[in-house]
């Protein structure tokens, strides 16, 4: 009964990780997304041109290796500046304060794309318990846990009426052998899918 126990309350680290972010987190910030990059368009004319990335792009590499420093992570990716930031008291904490940072992503022909990115933060907790023996998470099971909180957290924003159209989600796995600008690789794909999406309309 107790290893049962245990299979099942693994299954559920992935869902309760994905709940907690989207109602402790996304569900804050999401909404206020539009109007922190029209408020820093308006201040930097043609930076950002394409009004469908004014959205925040949210990493997820299905490894849960995660950066603390986007730059270290690829040197195609370059910190700019933070939006605005939102202020609130949230569980005790007076002036709890989000902000997001905007990123230059550098392209093969040295042309700069401009976006509001970050990683999944509970991806670090999934990987802190592989590595923790007391929640004995195997490689394969946090590989597993990473999929299903993908999953799961896109079932809930794709539910979410106050989220519609403020953030993309970028999924991946990383080689197995180390490419230097994997990363700002993977975000220019979804930039230019959603820079295609945009003028396709106009056309």
């Amino acid at each position: 009964e107790l290893s049962e126990m245990s299979e099942r309350s693994k299954q559920n680290v992935a869902h309760g990780l994905a709940w907690s972010y989207y109602v402790g987190y996304l569900k804050i910030v999401l909404p206020r997304m539009k109007k922190s990059m029209e408020e820093f368009s308006s201040a930097n004319h043609n930076l950002l041109v394409c009004r469908k990335t004014w959205k925040l792009h949210i990493l997820i590499p299905l490894s849960c290796d995660v950066y603390d420093d986007l730059e270290k992570a690829d040197s195609n990716i370059q910190y700019l500046t933070d939006l605005s930031e939102t202020t609130m008291a949230r569980a005790g904490t007076k002036k709890r304060v989000y902000k997001h940072s905007l990123y230059a992503i550098r392209d093969e022909e040295n042309q700069l794309w401009h976006c509001a990115v970050e990683y999944a933060t509970p991806l670090q907790s999934l990987y802190a318990m592989s590595q923790d023996e007391c929640a004995a998470f195997s490689r394969e099971e946090r590989l597993e846990q990473a999929k299903l909180f993908y999953r799961t957290l896109e079932e809930i924003l794709q539910g979410s009426k106050e989220c519609v159209g403020t953030y993309r989600l970028i999924a991946y796995e990383e080689p197995e052998e180390a490419e230097t600008h994997f990363l700002s690789r993977e975000i220019l794909w979804h930039l230019r899918q959603q820079h295609h999406e945009e003028f396709a309309v106009h056309e």
